[in-house]
């Protein structure tokens, strides 16, 4: 990507059929990224597959680049959705420390499980712009506001610093996960991998709590 390569879209989906032209052409790069990869994603296979005119994707688009930001945005939401509601269940249900974080390993690798060709495409092997950067920052910033509500409200857990604990743990199982789905670690089974996983937070957190 070219130093101060234009990411922003040229202009912004207003009316329904235009709006209707983005979703198609976000949905059809990331058809186009899991299927080829980023380098063989070009703008003229994504237009080819989302069915609209190469005119039409750069009417909202300068570049390839910024398509893979809008499908970067686009992962990362339903990715938070998915954690959000999982993490939302254990909190209403008064979460035990080792339930929660069982749901949210389990979450974290479903989430890296669902479409890996496409994650390793948009997240290891394409550039990563300060956009791209920036979104994932966002995504981990409130994973862990979420952790760190969790564990503020954990019964017979009472942390030092429950901001730096949480950020660990979401840094900590993003970057197993991410291991774990794409290249396996030790020929460990998915079970065994999980109940490793939680082992390893719960032994971090047990060491640190008061």
């Amino acid at each position: 990507m070219a130093q101060g390569e234009e990411l922003s879209p040229r202009k912004q989906p207003r009316q329904r059929r235009s709006k209707a032209t983005v979703d198609a052409i976000v949905v059809a790069a990331a058809r186009v990224f899991s299927q080829h990869g980023y380098a063989g994603g070009s703008t003229n296979r994504i237009a080819e597959t989302a069915g609209v005119a190469i005119g039409s994707l750069y009417e909202y688009f300068p570049n390839k680049a910024a398509i893979l930001v809008a499908v970067a945005e686009r992962q990362v939401e339903r990715m938070m959705a998915d954690i959000d509601e999982l993490l939302a269940a254990a909190q209403s249900e008064g979460p035990s420390l080792e339930r929660w974080i069982r749901r949210f390993v389990a979450a974290m690798l479903e989430v890296h499980e669902r479409d890996p060709r496409l994650h390793h495409a948009v997240f290891a092997e394409a550039p990563h712009p300060p956009e791209l950067h920036a979104c994932v920052l966002q995504m981990e910033e409130r994973l862990a506001h979420r952790v760190e509500s969790l564990l503020r409200e954990t019964r017979g857990v009472s942390l030092p610093d429950p901001d730096t604990a949480a950020h660990l743990v979401v840094q900590t199982t993003e970057a197993l996960t991410h291991r774990f789905a794409h290249e396996g670690i030790h020929d460990l089974p998915r079970e065994r991998f999980l109940d490793e996983v939680v082992a390893l937070l719960l032994g971090y957190l047990g060491a640190i709590t008061r």
